[in-house]
């Protein structure tokens, strides 16, 4: 009875075990993994393709990141209960012994006690009390390893979908460089001077001289826009998925500060256009690798830097969510996604994109124009 008494006492004090939704966010994942994988072939045959790949390279995006965290939610959701069920090894012993003690003994055995009558009373009365709790406490122990086994079956089962997934995605990029090469349906203000552009590059130093001489890139005058996007400052979406790494006038790690925000995002992770502007300049450009400079209305630049691939040709007019670029790096092997070593590091968004917004000759903070966690 003194046994029993410990383990009750352990029952009434030990918290519930919380029951984890890992396993399904994760079937979720898969869910929107094999709905990317149905657009990408409805892709084929859409008469806008540059808009059905994008989409579909979008929701692979989301596919992908929803299974890396419903994973890697998983393996430390099993992890978690494999360390409670270990820490608990001697408790749960007790547990079972008990039980199957109580459901091998007859009932007659169960009510004697060398004090007497007034003893098995009591004892019966304690027994009655403390078997709700032990059926209790063992069907809590089985719904977890219920759970650990459906976990473990769920990361096994995870590779052949992570697989298609990656696979998906690199051929919905493919085909849509491909569609975005072909296209021919986009109206241009302007055709670039490549002779001026290259003068141009080899005669500044700074972003803002080079923004500054975009005017002389061109062998025609440009044809005004009478756009305007300024009611949605502050409303626009970001052009790429990822998080805010730094803010503008912030120091890097050598100590550099720019007037730009820096977004830190995935590897291979697609770059759009947040609002219909024209392609003012796509290309290599300083220190700053491939950048891509939008002017959506007059006297307003947006410029991306730091792509692997760009897009476009400088003077087409393009609409919201155009493809622009992909960000450089390679997708994780499966294993790397599966890991739990990197969880919360922010390795998984190696690749970063650089935004600066320019109105007139002067630099503003972009976050007067696009959406981001003003208190993060």
């Amino acid at each position: 009875m003194i046994r029993l008494a410990a383990l009750l006492t352990f029952l009434v004090s030990g918290a519930a075990w919380a029951q984890s939704d890992a396993a399904d966010a994760a079937r979720q994942a898969a869910q929107l993994l094999e709905e990317a994988a149905l657009s990408l072939q409805e892709a084929e045959s859409a008469r806008d393709r540059v808009r059905a790949l994008t989409e579909t390279v979008q929701a692979y995006e989301a596919g992908l990141s929803a299974m890396r965290d419903g994973l890697r939610q998983a393996a430390l959701r099993e992890g978690q209960l494999q360390r409670q069920l270990n820490a608990r090894e001697a408790e749960i012993a007790d547990l079972l012994g008990v039980l199957q003690t109580i459901g091998a003994a007859p009932p007659p055995v169960l009510m004697v006690h060398p004090g007497g009558p007034q003893d098995s009373a009591r004892a019966a009365m304690m027994l009655a009390e403390v078997t709700p709790a032990l059926n209790t406490r063992a069907a809590e122990l089985r719904r977890d390893l219920d759970e650990v086994r459906t976990l473990r079956l769920l990361q096994q089962s995870a590779a052949r979908t992570l697989e298609q997934g990656l696979a998906g995605v690199q051929e919905a990029r493919a085909d849509l460089s491909q569609a975005v090469a072909d296209r021919t349906d986009l109206p241009k203000r302007f055709t670039e001077d490549p002779v001026r552009t290259a003068i141009l590059i080899s005669s500044t130093e700074t972003l803002e001289g080079f923004a500054s001489g975009l005017a002389n890139m061109t062998d025609e005058v440009i044809t005004p826009t009478a756009a305007d996007i300024s009611s949605l400052k502050g409303e626009l979406p970001m052009p790429v998925q990822g998080v805010l790494l730094r803010r503008a006038g912030q120091s890097d790690a050598a100590g550099i500060t720019r007037p730009g925000i820096v977004l830190a995002t995935r590897p291979r992770a697609l770059v759009v256009s947040p609002t219909p502007a024209t392609i003012r300049y796509r290309g290599p450009l300083l220190d700053l690798g491939n950048v891509v400079i939008l002017e959506p209305q007059a006297d307003t630049l947006f410029v991306f830097s730091g792509l692997a691939e760009v897009y476009g040709e400088a003077g087409q007019v393009i609409p919201a969510g155009t493809p622009v670029g992909l960000m450089g790096g390679s997708d994780p092997e499966i294993g790397t996604i599966l890991s739990t070593s990197s969880e919360g590091t922010g390795t998984d968004r190696s690749e970063t994109l650089y935004i600066e917004v320019r109105e007139g000759a002067d630099p503003v903070d972009p976050e007067t124009w696009f959406q981001t966690d003003k208190d993060g």
